[in-house]
């Protein structure tokens, strides 16, 4: 396993991270999910990365007992706050009750003191963001959390974020945590430039596009039983992928990734660990052998020709629009 600096920050993170959205607690049952995290553990992998809100607070609660008696010094334990996490009115949003509350209850679930980052799942436009920033640096200087990131802010968004921070003495955004992949690129026009002047580094999630780009979905033929695009907690994320033009031009990759003796997998996480701007990649899993496989790809370089050929093949089908980061408001 390869490490990178999180952002400018003197924290050190796996270059490949292990994530639980969608698989535990929900696609994934309990004792394939602490297989899988004792695989990422024997692999390397020191950064694990959750959210309050996955699986109702389910994947949390997993991820604490799977790592429960593993050294808390040799991890790296990421989790985030935004979505609803109950049915009042102040279950969800960045103001300073739910932050302080779902902190208290990340930390319970995870069972841990502390967590190393805690991310801002999403902006939200009817708290200031004062507020936010400052609840944020609060749990900072209790020692409830040691970093600040966000998730999916836009590169407006995060300025103004940097830009209070600076103004009033607050601890500043280290992370972002964006979706990114050989086929969706959307940070590349403006999230990555600011990102990479303020020294805010990327945690991405879904480098192989939610199971798209290991190529086993084909075109013109029903997804493989068991697999995300067939279960009911993923197949809304992934359905917008599973067209045939774009599937067509992911089996046109297979020669690329064999050329340099990779899996599918291993040659998209490769990919997005090449952009000097992202500190680690998340991989999920539901079995141990894909953990095993996602791991391979780290340290892995691909010279200048090979990112043209991935470029020529994907060219009609990559989505780069910035504007397709924008966040959702609290409530809708």
């Amino acid at each position: 396993m390869e490490f990178r600096h999180l952002g400018r920050s003197g924290l050190m993170v796996s270059e490949i991270s292990y994530g639980n959205w969608i698989t535990h607690g929900s696609q994934v049952e309990e004792d394939a999910a602490r297989e899988c995290v004792r695989t990422a553990l024997d692999e390397g992998i020191t950064t694990f990365d959750t959210a309050d809100v996955y699986a109702g607070t389910r994947a949390e609660e997993v991820l604490g007992r799977a790592l429960k008696g593993v050294r808390r010094e040799s991890l790296e334990i990421f989790t985030k706050v935004f979505w609803p996490t109950g049915p009042g009115h102040n279950d969800r949003g960045l103001s300073r009750k739910h932050i302080v509350e779902s902190v208290n209850g990340s930390l319970r679930r995870l069972q841990t003191d502390y967590v190393d980052l805690y991310q801002a799942h999403r902006f939200d436009v009817e708290t200031p963001l004062e507020e936010t920033l400052r609840a944020f640096d609060d749990l900072v200087r209790q020692g409830k959390v040691l970093y600040v990131g966000v998730s999916e802010w836009t590169a407006d968004q995060i300025a103004r974020a940097l830009k209070i921070a600076d103004e009033m003495g607050f601890d500043r955004i280290v992370s972002n945590q964006p979706q990114y992949s050989m086929l969706w690129r959307v940070i590349e026009a403006e999230v990555v430039p600011l990102c990479e002047k303020e020294g805010v580094g990327q945690v991405v999630f879904s480098p192989i596009a939610q199971g798209v780009l290991t190529g086993k979905y084909l075109p013109g033929q029903p997804a493989p039983a068991g697999s995300r695009a067939t279960h009911e907690a993923g197949a809304g994320f992934i359905s917008r992928l599973m067209d045939d033009d774009v599937l067509r031009r992911v089996e046109d990759l297979k020669p690329v990734a064999a050329d340099h003796g990779l899996t599918m997998a291993q040659l998209a996480v490769a990919w997005v660990l090449q952009n000097p701007n992202v500190s680690s990649a998340i991989v999920g899993a539901s079995r141990p052998d894909q953990v095993r496989d996602n791991v391979k790809a780290a340290g892995v370089k691909l010279d200048a020709e090979t990112l043209r050929r991935i470029d020529d093949v994907l060219a009609p089908v990559i989505e780069r629009d910035p504007a397709r980061t924008i966040s959702p408001a609290r409530r809708p």
